[in-house]
């Protein structure tokens, strides 16, 4: 039998680092005609494009490792049962369970590389990439940084903390603002509970102003809105603001304890914790479904019927994970049934479509 895993194995193997390639290969170029104008707009030099590109790869990794494992199951399987090879093995009784073992095994360990790589690597590459966009490209100051899972921004007159800055909506949460003067003595602090960026202003909220006179003696007013100007918009914290795509899981979970014991709602983050542990899961879920549609090519009319029903069915994994998703930061599903409801989804029917072939 070890020497059966092998060759199985080293079939599986070779269609992987093929599909591999070539879904970076492919992801690299698109990317690239995407963003022509854009680089050519902001006379980006080629080691700043050669850099973007480089920095990409691990992102590029993390979400077509999947994809990967899928194509190569059902080009390993359907290549096995067109040459027959299947129906040798079941006719020395090796049963379709045993002769899964290897992929399967394969499968569980990307998984777990899955989970690591998007921990360690994969936050650190998509920061760099942001980085050499916005930065080094378009020029902008990125003044600030997110540390301790809060939001640090220093301006020329004044430094910024945030404990949440919802994006989508241009809320800031938790806000400090110390204004210095010139000798960066402190000349105001102002703290609120949010502030909203509306016709093109900051309204701050259930805020406190206090005010430092030139005898040092400090001044205090309250306010439940307030339009408070400053220079500083959405844009320029976007640049520093930490999404949860650039944090590992670990980090991730340090971040949402921390806010949530501060008050704030954090269901949005819990969704995506929930999901950087349940989407490593989909590379087993694939691999049933692609022997499984993979075996069937003996019967069903051939290897290409069989690789573009799996194909179908396996992206519309992705489809689903994200509508899920989505429904879950509207508020519409409970955290973990977005997160997971993919995943039960899909894993029961790669299991009945498994159990249900000739082994």
């Amino acid at each position: 039998m070890k020497l059966l895993d092998k060759y199985i194995l080293r079939e599986f193997l070779r269609f992987f680092l093929i599909t591999c390639v070539t879904f970076v290969a492919l992801y690299i170029l698109v990317d690239l005609f995407e963003k022509s104008r854009m680089f050519m707009s902001n006379k980006a030099t080629a080691a700043q494009i050669g850099s973007y590109f480089l920095y990409s790869i691990p992102l590029i990794i993390s979400l077509t490792l999947p994809a990967a494992i899928l194509l190569s199951t059902l080009l390993t399987y359907s290549f096995l049962s067109k040459f027959s090879e299947i129906t040798a093995m079941k006719a020395n009784g090796i049963s379709l369970y045993r002769i899964a073992v290897p992929t399967l095994a394969v499968a569980a360990i990307v998984s777990l590389f899955l989970f690591f790589f998007t921990e360690l690597v994969t936050p650190f590459s998509i920061q760099k990439t942001e980085n050499i966009i916005k930065v080094e490209m378009q020029k902008q100051k990125a003044m600030g940084f997110f540390k301790q899972n809060e939001i640090w921004y220093r301006s020329h007159q004044a430094i910024y903390n945030f404990k949440l800055f919802e994006v989508d909506k241009n809320i800031l949460r938790g806000i400090t603002i110390n204004q210095l003067n010139p000798d960066f003595s402190l000349k105001r602090r102002i703290d609120a509970q949010r502030a909203e960026w509306k016709n093109n202003q900051w309204v701050f909220y259930n805020m406190v102003i206090t005010t430092i006179d030139e005898n040092n003696s400090p001044s205090l007013e309250w306010s439940n809105e307030k339009v408070i100007p400053l220079p500083e918009g959405p844009n320029d914290f976007k640049i520093i603001q930490k999404d949860a795509e650039k944090m590992g899981f670990f980090e991730l979970r340090r971040y949402v304890n921390k806010i949530r014991s501060e008050g704030y709602d954090v269901s949005r983050y819990r969704i995506d914790l929930q999901g950087k542990i349940a989407f490593p899961f989909v590379c087993l879920i694939l691999v049933l479904i692609g022997m499984s549609f993979s075996v069937r090519s003996e019967r069903s009319g051939g290897v290409m019927q069989s690789l573009a029903s799996g194909i179908f069915i396996g992206f519309s994994y992705w489809i689903v994970h994200a509508f899920s998703m989505s429904l879950g930061r509207s508020g519409i599903l409970p955290v973990f049934v977005a997160a997971w409801a993919s995943n039960v989804l899909f894993g029961s029917l790669a299991a009945y479509l498994f159990y249900k072939i000739r082994t």
